[in-house]
């Protein structure tokens, strides 16, 4: 009884929603995939063998090979998210059209990133080592820094939107208050997305040599926007 009560419990069948879904999973993998990079780090700058670090840095390698495979097709999804972008944008005749172009920019970044990432796949598997692979993952690198950029821009503009608003709400009626609310939420969910952009730009950039963050600290910001993923698609599948 007290299984059968465990099995059903609704915790449970939250999780089975959650881990069945590729980007619930990916987000998983990546949090132990940038928390391995922290800790092998860590390891290193505290003086302890390779014995210790070796296991961490393997952890690091795996997942991240993982997850790079289970990214191939998924430029499909970007493509088409920015084709719908744009056609909105179009088709809205009046208004604010900043924050579409930028999404699109964005969509258009994160596929060009999976294209050419994928394009090194079977050099980073090792089944056909080539030459290009290096400048096709910066070239991938390139891509993601760019749809981060506008993504971040996107962003900032919102919550600009959003304070501008916030000051022609009058609170003393029901409805000011009810969309003092809605703001309220909308604000939260631009936050938590500029701050993952922010983290994962210390990746690209450093790859890039735009940067010089070290290995602590990207595996640091890199864990806390995988986990801020972990916790938006676990409210979408709750």
């Amino acid at each position: 009884m007290v299984a059968d009560a465990l099995i059903q419990h609704p915790v449970v069948t939250h999780y089975l929603r959650y881990i069945a879904t590729t980007v619930g999973r990916d987000k998983v993998l990546r949090t132990i995939q940038y928390f391995s990079r922290f800790y092998a780090w860590y390891l290193y700058r505290t003086n302890n063998p390779t014995s210790a670090i070796q296991p961490w840095t393997t952890v690091k390698n795996q997942f991240g090979l993982t997850r790079k495979i289970l990214r191939i097709g998924k430029f499909v999804e970007h493509i088409r998210a920015a084709s719908e972008l744009y056609d909105a944008a179009m088709k809205n005749g009046s208004g604010d059209k900043i924050t579409q172009y930028l999404q699109t920019i964005r969509q258009i970044g994160y596929a060009g990133y999976m294209v050419f990432d994928t394009m090194t796949v079977l050099d980073a598997m090792g089944v056909k080592k080539y030459e290009s692979a290096k400048r096709l993952q910066a070239t991938a690198y390139r891509f993601w820094f760019t749809g981060l950029i506008a993504s971040a821009l996107a962003g900032i503009y919102t919550l600009y939107q959003l304070s501008q608003v916030t000051k022609q709400i009058d609170e003393k009626d029901a409805e000011g208050k009810m969309e003092k609310v809605k703001i309220a939420k909308q604000r939260k969910a631009a936050n938590i997305q500029l701050t993952s952009d922010l983290c994962d730009m210390t990746v690209p950039s450093t790859a890039l040599g735009y940067a010089n963050f070290d290995e602590g600290f990207i595996g640091l910001a890199g864990t806390l926007s995988s986990l801020l993923g972990v916790q938006g698609v676990w409210a979408k599948t709750g």
